[in-house]
């Protein structure tokens, strides 16, 4: 049985922060849903995508609850955006953020599901992008 939080702590530390591909191919299950497709390769995009906006960015580990196969951890990123964030062109700025992460690991102790939310619309803002209501548009 593998020891998820261990197991957990390596896949931020290698997959997130050190951009080590080949945790990902240890750690997450091939069915596991992904950025387009399935398994390590749709993590990876994912993460790709964000590291391409970010290369600097890191996360923190603020808390990490596991019961059995499943763990919940909370985090704290932090990173320079010198590359195009879906719309928003490099601006240079650094933005700080925080989110949760849901894993669920497999009988064979690979992550089979992960999912995540966080502060998107405050990344935006530190970036910032101004929001125009609906409805508010100065005539």
């Amino acid at each position: 049985m593998v020891d998820v939080d261990t197991a957990v702590r390596q896949f931020v530390a290698d997959v997130w922060n050190g951009n080590q591909v080949e945790t990902a191919y240890d750690l997450v299950a091939s069915d596991c849903p992904g950025l387009g497709e399935s398994g390590p390769q749709g993590v990876l995009a994912w993460h790709g995508e964000r590291r391409a906006a970010f290369p600097d960015l890191r996360y923190k580990i603020v808390d990490l609850l596991v019961d059995g196969e499943r763990a919940a951890v909370h985090w704290r990123a932090a990173g320079t955006q010198t590359g195009r964030f879906g719309p928003v062109p490099p601006t240079g700025e650094v933005v700080s953020y925080s989110g949760a992460t849901f894993l669920r690991f497999d009988g064979d102790g690979k992550i089979s599901d992960v999912w995540s939310v966080n502060e998107l619309f405050q990344v935006l803002q530190q970036l910032g992008v101004e929001f125009t209501p609906p409805g508010s548009a100065e005539e």
